[in-house]
């Protein structure tokens, strides 16, 4: 089995979607990792997440410190947000575009919110376009320049630069620039799926490396990837083996340590390969997954539980509780993460589960 020395938890900026940073060593028995939607904060404080908050760092960052006193306020003497750190220096780039980034580098138009999440438009290339495809020339390319751009900005401002990109997965890049026809893209045109695969997972590479290269320059180092799996339940097995695998295992070893992220969904078909992926720090799925299979398969990685979100605000606290036993009992230690908490969730259902979390860290 092929693991790194190296673990990542999950983190979840405010304004931003779940990504992954770097372990201490430290972390309790059932850490939780909690997350607010964009709309949480637009109606708790009046936040706008239309296109400047994505495009302009100045305006993110006072933003971001509303965000934070409305956190501290609300949830006094916890983690969540990164509230319990100081204000400077401060992340300015998690959440930057949402999960888009990748996409919009290939034209794909994002629509903004001022309430919601960045989403790519309905964009689907050709079979032609994507017989042509080439990796993204990132020195050429408006929307990784624009990104430079930011960087720059927060590394004056802050002196550092913090946070990260979510360069999303191969499989879910893909998606979004070829549509549903993908799927049978992958029965009809294998080659084509490769040819688009290739593309995504070279250009994921050379982002990442230009910007860990800008983050060094700073003081910053960020020495992993994650990737994001949201619609590997939409293929096979044994079509993720073929396709994705290598890949995801590519990423891997040009970073020397990886996170992989499945939203909540039952894992059992893909962690006998995801076992397989050397270098992984992070894995994460769903309450269905055989959770005491995974902890056999991932003893070295950070493991993580993906709550979702309307189970914390429909269940029972003695349902919750319960689901926290058997988490503890047969896939701890990992992190708990409810993410995606919506407005109109009480703030009670947040603080129940802190306490119950905390219940366990003796374990």
């Amino acid at each position: 089995m092929l693991y790194s020395n190296r673990k990542l938890i999950s983190y979840i900026a405010p304004g931003a979607p779940a990504t992954r940073r770097p372990a201490t060593g430290q972390e309790p028995f059932l850490r939780p990792e909690i997350g607010f939607t964009p709309k949480w904060y637009h109606d708790a404080i009046g936040v706008n997440f239309d296109r400047k908050w994505h495009t302009d760092p100045a305006y993110r960052k006072e933003a971001i410190i509303a965000m934070r006193k409305e956190l501290a306020r609300r949830f006094p003497e916890t983690a969540i947000g990164n509230i319990n750190q100081p204000d400077e220096p401060l992340d300015l780039l998690t959440g930057t575009h949402g999960a888009c980034s990748v996409a919009a580098m290939y034209g794909v138009p994002i629509r903004y919110a001022q309430d919601g999440w960045p989403v790519c438009e309905h964009y689907v290339l050709s079979p032609d376009e994507i017989d042509k495809l080439e990796p993204i020339d990132l020195d050429a390319n408006p929307f990784f320049q624009d990104l430079m751009v930011q960087i720059d900005w927060i590394a004056k401002d802050q002196g550092r630069v913090e946070g990260y990109i979510n360069w999303q997965g191969v499989l879910n890049n893909a998606w979004r620039l070829r549509g549903e026809a993908l799927f049978t893209d992958l029965f009809d045109a294998p080659k084509r799926c490769h040819r688009l695969f290739d593309c995504i997972c070279t250009t994921m590479i050379e982002a990442v490396r230009r910007l860990h290269e800008c983050q060094r320059s700073s003081g910053v180092e960020v020495n992993f990837i994650t990737v994001s799996n949201c619609l590997v339940n939409m293929i096979s097995p044994e079509q993720y083996r073929e396709f994705l695998f290598p890949l995801d295992k590519k990423m891997a070893e040009a970073f020397g340590c990886i996170g992989v992220h499945n939203c909540a969904w039952n894992a059992d078909p893909y962690i006998n390969d995801y076992a397989q992926i050397p270098h992984l720090g992070y894995i994460d799925m769903g309450l269905e997954s055989d959770l005491a299979r995974a902890k056999r398969l991932f003893p070295h990685a950070r493991r993580a539980l993906m709550y979702k979100p309307t189970d914390l605000a429909n269940k029972s606290r003695e349902d919750i509780r319960r689901d926290l036993e058997r988490i503890a009992r047969e896939y701890g230690p990992c992190d708990i993460v409810a993410a995606d908490i919506e407005a109109g969730t009480p703030d009670r259902r947040v603080r129940e589960l802190l306490e119950m979390c905390d219940e366990f860290k003796l374990l």
